[in-house]
């Protein structure tokens, strides 16, 4: 479970306390990853069991069918303990996890419709959490007015929260954050209307 009970309520209210204060309308979806990454334990594995018969042809008498066993063997230990969660994402260079969830963040923007707001005011708050990555996706009519430096620093606010684990408080604490910089450049409008469910997402 990535959020509690009492998270996921106060997250809830906080973008319906945000959405009192802007014309912005605020999207949150959290997954626990972006990808299986499978194909590194495996390779991992692989590489290392091709170096088994080397030692095991020149320092042991034994047969080919024994040295082969072995072989198979020590690749299925290592890619067994390769596999582990918390190993398997170690072995996914940062680059690769960067664009993984990058890549899910984008799909996600567009999944929920963020793109469709009247007035193209949509702003999604995105977290993999094996990946470490948090993002802030804002739609061209709030792009165009708010420097991307705003978002760095919800994400650096959000980022430290999840590395706490304190989920909540990071979504929350990015909500406000980003709702005091929306609030400046689009107040509510005459006609308010909530575009999109006020829900946070768990994948």
């Amino acid at each position: 479970m990535l959020l509690t009970d009492a998270d996921r309520a106060r997250i809830v209210q906080a973008i319906a306390q945000a959405e009192t204060r802007t014309s912005g309308e605020i999207y949150c979806v959290i997954c626990r990853s972006s990808g299986e990454y499978i194909v590194y334990p495996v390779g991992w594995s692989a590489a290392a069991s091709l170096l088994v018969p080397l030692p095991a042809i020149y320092l042991t008498a034994w047969p080919a069918i024994a040295i082969y066993a072995l072989q198979l063997l020590v690749y299925g230990i290592l890619l067994l303990i390769l596999s582990n969660e918390h190993l398997r994402y170690r072995l996914v260079p940062a680059g690769v996890r960067k664009s993984s969830a990058h890549e899910r963040a984008v799909g996600q923007f567009a999944a929920h419709g963020l793109q469709h707001t009247e007035l193209r005011t949509g702003v999604l708050i995105f977290v993999s959490v094996a990946e470490r990555y948090a993002e802030v996706i804002a739609d061209s009519g709030i792009a165009s007015k708010v420097p991307n430096a705003v978002w760095d620093e919800v994400v650096a606010s959000l980022t430290s929260a999840i590395a706490a684990k304190r989920p909540g408080d990071g979504f929350v604490m990015a909500i406000e954050k980003c709702t005091d910089h929306l609030a400046e450049h689009f107040p509510p409008g005459a006609i308010n209307r909530n575009e999109l469910p006020n829900a946070i997402v768990e994948l």
